[in-house]
């Protein structure tokens, strides 16, 4: 999906485009999927508020017409396509011609109008924009020493670190040499240094290059991510795909060695079967793959144990819930996954009623700065 470097790209080519002058037209799809109530990723600030924020989920992307924004591969819009395209969200026309347009195929994207975006969450709740305000090294080394969870899992929480990706997350490991299942906290200091000077030239370089993945360097693992298992390699050597932090992760065994000892990740040692095991009798801890957070998860009746055995009858479980509902200790925590579906709905595009308003501010992905 769009990370930092393909937002970025879009934040810049708005404001070089379209900051400062005036809208004179809008169309909004109707699709109430997208265009609803969700968390902004990115923002346009205007005269005066409600301001339009993007989520750009799995292939949401931000279009000028005659202008190449970013060669980002899920992109569904190119100069001989449609325009606007019929995946068209939101359609923008400024005063001196330029068209704007934000689309999203798979219908992940989320569109809605906030009041403040900095005062909503989860921006107010974000960490430190990764590429826009980099943690010091010592800090950086203080924060991780207290972590007990895979370093996976922690650079893609975006309460710690904002902007980082599931592909950013398997690169910069990879660049310093870092096992996905590593526990964060067990980082010597050189590691963490190796690290953070990795998280710093990865996203300069990709942003350099306006996420175009084509001039993205060789020696980078995200060129073969989407090769089939045996068939990926990087510089000769052959990369791994395991299950961390919930995320499909790519790693290259031979450069990155996990200390068993000092593993940080439980989910992906957690069979999916694992999860399904008996609600009283088996707990599993998984992490949510949006937000790197570890959850309490808790089984289905009847499920299967790690041995791959029945677990008890349903009359059983249903005794031991009611024991396990007495015992003071016991901690019980019920956790939902996400629900989107990805079908696609017929959908129209409704002219709306647009006020004379000067887009003056391009707000970023994920960080709090404002640009004048």
């Amino acid at each position: 999906m769009p990370e930092l470097p393909e937002v970025e790209a879009a934040r810049r080519a708005v404001e070089e485009h379209c900051v400062g002058k005036k809208i004179r037209r809008a169309m909004v799809a109707d699709d109430p999927k997208v265009v609803d109530g969700v968390a902004p990723n990115l923002w346009f600030r205007l005269d005066s508020p409600p301001f339009p924020s993007f989520q750009f989920g799995m292939t949401g992307a931000i279009h000028i017409k005659g202008v190449q924004v970013t060669k980002y591969k899920r992109s569904v819009v190119s100069a001989e396509d449609e325009w606007p395209s019929k995946y068209s969200k939101v359609f923008l026309e400024l005063d001196d011609g330029l068209e704007l347009s934000f689309t999203d195929k798979r219908r992940f994207a989320r569109v809605r109008l906030l009041q403040n975006p900095e005062s909503s969450p989860p921006i107010s709740e974000l960490g430190p924009d990764a590429f826009l305000e980099p943690m010091k090294l010592n800090e950086f080394i203080e924060s991780l020493s207290s972590k007990k969870v895979s370093i996976k899992a922690l650079l893609l929480d975006q309460s710690y670190i904002a902007g980082i990706g599931n592909w950013i997350a398997d690169e910069v490991l990879y660049q310093a040499r870092i096992h996905p299942l590593q526990m964060a906290a067990s980082l010597t200091r050189d590691k963490c240094e190796e690290l953070l000077k990795c998280i710093k030239e990865v996203l300069e370089k990709a942003v350099e290059v306006g996420a175009d993945s084509s001039r993205f360097p060789s020696d980078w693992v995200f060129h073969s991510r989407d090769k089939k298992p045996g068939e990926a390699f990087v510089d000769g050597k052959k990369i791994e795909f395991i299950s961390a932090a919930g995320r499909t992760t790519a790693y290259v065994p031979e450069l990155q060695k996990l200390d068993h000892a000092k593993s940080g990740d439980a989910s992906s040692t957690v069979s999916r079967k694992s999860r399904s095991t008996t609600r009283a009798a088996r707990k599993s801890v998984r992490v949510d793959p949006d937000e790197g957070e570890e959850l309490v998860s808790e089984g289905e009746e009847g499920g299967e144990s790690d041995s791959g055995e029945r677990g008890p009858t349903r009359k059983k479980a249903q005794r031991a819930i009611k024991a396990s509902k007495k015992a003071p200790t016991e901690k019980r925590t019920k956790s939902v996954g996400p629900t989107d579906d990805v079908g696609d709905q017929e959908r129209k595009e409704v002219k709306g009623a647009a006020k004379e308003e000067t887009v003056v501010i391009v707000k970023g992905r994920r960080s709090r700065r404002k640009l004048q």
